[in-house]
């Protein structure tokens, strides 16, 4: 099974100016996701897809290829993850490369490392699934989440579990936003397998509070 690592990176962030290679704890923010890729040791290339030479140059500088410039179809705020990677494996056809599986790793992931990557694709291929996605469990029940109606009053969302116990109601999971594997393009939609993360190592970096928090974070667990 030949595997690639396709980590999307482009240049348009929005919420935080120039994320992707925004310096964390001393290293462009992308590095880490590079590295994790490289740490692993599940892949036959780690590439980097970007519409951005800046980014290009770095994600080289940290050991990935670029061996394309992303369009501009799929540069823009309304492509999809699944357009830029349909992408990417058209324009390695091109260079008479395929690969069995892909896993899509997004830039800003400071705390992903090269075993978490080692122990999903190893989740994955035992799975004989098409897709596995990190998922992390709800902190708390969200059976039990309230709603504010329209007189402004909240209520609960399921009124009969108001009176359960958290511990007798079923875990609930969300998606991390940090990686996928994939050997089928529909495959999140058909027959994926989750592989549970500790909500320690979890963080999403939308807003610049977030980013303060990972840095936290960071701190706290490399103390």
């Amino acid at each position: 099974m030949t595997s690639i690592a396709i980590i999307t990176a482009r240049g348009g962030s929005k919420r935080i100016p120039r994320k992707n290679i925004k310096n964390f704890m001393g290293k462009p923010m992308l590095a880490y996701a590079i590295s994790a890729a490289i740490d692993s040791g599940v892949f036959v290339e780690v590439m980097v897809s970007t519409d951005d030479s800046e980014i290009a140059d770095i994600a080289v500088k940290y050991g990935a290829e670029v061996p394309f410039m992303r369009s501009e179809k799929t540069s823009n705020d309304f492509a999809t993850t699944a357009d830029v990677l349909y992408e990417v494996k058209e324009e390695y056809k091109k260079l008479g490369k395929e690969f069995d599986t892909i896993c899509c790793i997004y830039p800003c992931v400071p705390f992903l490392t090269g075993k978490i990557l080692r122990d999903a694709y190893e989740t994955f291929k035992k799975s004989g699934r098409k897709a596995l996605t990190p998922v992390v469990k709800y902190s708390f029940p969200i059976q039990r989440a309230f709603k504010v109606n329209d007189k402004g009053c909240i209520e609960y969302r399921e009124p009969e579990f108001a009176l359960a116990r958290s511990q007798d109601l079923e875990p609930m999971y969300h998606d991390v936003g940090m990686f996928y594997f994939s050997s089928d393009n529909k495959g999140l939609q058909d027959g994926c397998v989750p592989y549970v993360m500790d909500e320690t190592v979890v963080q999403d970096i939308d807003t610049l509070d977030d980013w303060k928090l990972a840095e936290m974070k960071y701190k706290v667990l490399h103390a």
